[in-house]
């Protein structure tokens, strides 16, 4: 597989140093993205560039992954409108234990000459000195290039601190001694960090011809960037973010059903870019999904086909089985078996919204063995009258827990108690939770 070309018709390239193509058609490459541990988990956002190293692989190359506890304590300044805030060292190390763990989702480790790997810039910057620094690093850019960068250009009005000033030096620096010590020829990243990433080639360049023997300030050395454009949906607005905020790989901060629903909800319009980035599926099986979304939006295929693509690879095959039962109940379609898989999390995510009313365990147990459903009904204001409900029922239309009911009496026995304490009654085609209390 060819690498750009990939990237060309999945429309995942934005910008290209001059000989980088030709350096990945020449011989086996390594690249390298970063991932600042700012968070225990990474986000939907992140998956763009993940989806970069993914394809390397695929193509042959050699992908590595750096996580950034030594830059995750200063912050990358780009597209930020104010200072991060420090975070402490205990908990950058727990984050990249997370950040690590999502990796190995996408990336094979284990796979002869390009297994991808992971680096943590913490590991060389940890003994290196701030006079040491400035030797190393701070002599080779100068203030009028490192203010040149949008990242710095955008916050010079609102103020800038001088550590957030230096960060492209620590990430030119990861660049240069990964290019050094681990023979790493590219940089990739998002469009917005392309500032950061050709400091890190002009630091190489720079570096390079001040230690070469010919001690030629225009010699060529072979470090390279790449950038993949930010996501954003077609009124402009940034991709990634629901109601509740970020879309996390984690299912403890995300659960797997909001995550599915997430790309189920998706607009059309926006579908034609998601399918290409977020997916591994081929051109021509995407042109046969958008041929079927055009019969027959209504199917949503290209959503479905997205949703089942990310969610299997960040949750597993079982998780997005879950989710697409859980999903099937609010289109009619699940059973009591259905209910009785979800936990109580996503049992509540899916009735989020569904009229609830509750009854006291006490009350619950004194029924004596038999429920006066005519009474639980009109007692929860499902149905207005006794007589309503009654003709409800005669009419076949209430249902307990999926399952249609028609006596006006029914064994406590036969009602099973979803996650312990809530009985699902359907009127009609809507819902109502009656949850049993302590």
């Amino acid at each position: 597989m060819d690498f750009i070309e990939e990237l060309k018709w999945r429309g995942m390239l934005h910008q290209l140093m001059p000989g980088t193509e030709e350096q990945l058609k020449k011989e086996l490459t390594s690249a390298y993205i970063g991932f600042d541990p700012t968070a225990k988990s990474l986000h939907i956002g992140n998956l763009a560039t993940i989806m970069l190293l993914v394809h390397l692989q695929r193509s042959g190359h050699k992908p590595f992954a750096l996580v950034g506890g030594a830059t995750g304590m200063v912050g990358d300044p780009s597209g930020k409108a104010a200072e991060r805030q420090f975070l402490d060292e205990s908990i950058l190390r727990e984050n990249q234990d997370g950040i690590k763990k999502q990796l190995e989702k996408f990336l094979d480790f284990d796979c002869g000459d390009n297994s991808a790997e992971m680096v943590n810039n913490y590991d060389w910057f940890k003994e290196m000195g701030f006079l040491q620094f400035l030797r190393e690093v701070g002599k080779y850019l100068t203030v009028n290039y490192m203010s040149s960068k949008d990242s710095v250009k955008n916050r010079i009005t609102t103020g800038i601190s001088y550590t957030e000033f230096t960060y492209q030096l620590l990430q030119g620096y990861d660049f240069y001694h990964l290019y050094k010590n681990r023979g790493v020829k590219l940089q990739m990243g998002g469009s917005d960090q392309w500032g950061n990433i050709t400091t890190g080639t002009e630091l190489i360049r720079r570096k390079e011809a001040n230690d070469g023997s010919d001690n030629n300030e225009d010699a060529q050395y072979s470090a390279y960037a790449l950038t993949t454009p930010l996501v954003t949906k077609s009124d402009g607005t940034k991709f990634g973010k629901s109601e509740a905020g970020n879309v996390w790989l984690d299912p403890e901060m995300t659960s797997p059903y909001e995550f599915y629903q997430f790309w189920i909800n998706q607009a059309d319009e926006d579908c034609k870019r998601l399918i290409r980035v977020f997916t591994l599926l081929s051109e021509e099986e995407i042109n046969a999904l958008e041929a079927q979304q055009a019969e027959a939006p209504h199917l949503r295929a290209v959503q479905k086909a997205i949703a089942k693509d990310v969610t299997v690879r960040v949750h597993g095959q079982e998780a997005y089985e879950l989710v697409v039962k859980a999903s099937e109940v609010l289109y009619g379609k699940a059973t009591l078996e259905t209910l009785q898989s979800l936990d109580i999390k996503t049992f509540q995510q899916v009735f989020d919204g569904v009229p609830q009313t509750s009854v006291s365990k006490a009350d619950f147990d004194a029924c004596e063995g038999l429920i006066d459903l005519i009474s639980v009904l009109t007692n929860n204001e499902i149905y207005a009258s006794k007589g309503e409900a009654r003709r409800a029922l005669q009419g076949n239309a209430v249902s307990i827990n999926k399952e249609k009911v028609k006596d006006e009496k029914m064994p406590v026995s036969e009602i099973s108690l979803l996650n312990g304490r809530f009985i699902l009654i359907g009127k009609g085609k809507k819902n109502h939770i009656v949850e049993i209390t302590a």
